[in-house]
């Protein structure tokens, strides 16, 4: 392992070690859901999320407004489905967005996509009776990031709703 290997591993643990430091604080459930978080996600999400999206301050705030993963219980929160909202007229700044729904959408049957004037890109996501259970902004998601999300969190099943 070269000095550069050395220094990196070290400066991602210090990263990490930052982060799980400055999560203990909780954050109220509306600051939380002002930031795009609903506290329904555990905190393992939370730390597969630090994996993909490399912003220090958007995986701190997931981790001050995450559920603590139960020790008896290995399984994570799945979804039904979910309805991508977004503003048309809005989409030309999210061409990452666009890509998902132009090229990826389909791998997703039950995401359905919804065009509300002035709304913030985010996933809602759906329990078995279609009603919204969790609100998630994805403003600066990645198309990759809104795969593996989806793939982790939304059953698969081929029906449509």
């Amino acid at each position: 392992m070269g000095l550069w290997n050395i220094y990196k591993t070290v400066a991602f643990t210090v990263i990490i070690s930052a982060i799980v430091v400055t999560s203990k604080e909780q954050l109220s459930s509306r600051e939380c859901e002002d930031l795009g978080f609903t506290g329904l996600a555990l905190c393992s999400d939370c730390n597969t999320f630090a994996e993909y999206v490399k912003d220090q301050e958007l995986v701190s705030n997931c981790l001050k407004c995450c559920t603590e993963d139960s020790d008896d219980s290995m399984s994570k929160i799945t979804y039904s489905g979910a309805i991508l909202e977004v503003c048309m007229r809005k989409l030309v700044f999210y061409p990452e967005i666009v890509g998902f729904i132009e090229e990826e959408k389909d791998k997703f049957p039950t995401v359905k996509v919804e065009y509300v004037f002035n709304s913030p890109p985010k996933l809602i996501m759906l329990d078995d009776e279609k009603q919204h259970k969790e609100t998630i902004r994805i403003d600066n998601w990645k198309r990759e990031h809104m795969l593996q999300f989806l793939k982790e969190k939304v059953k698969p099943t081929s029906a449509k709703y």
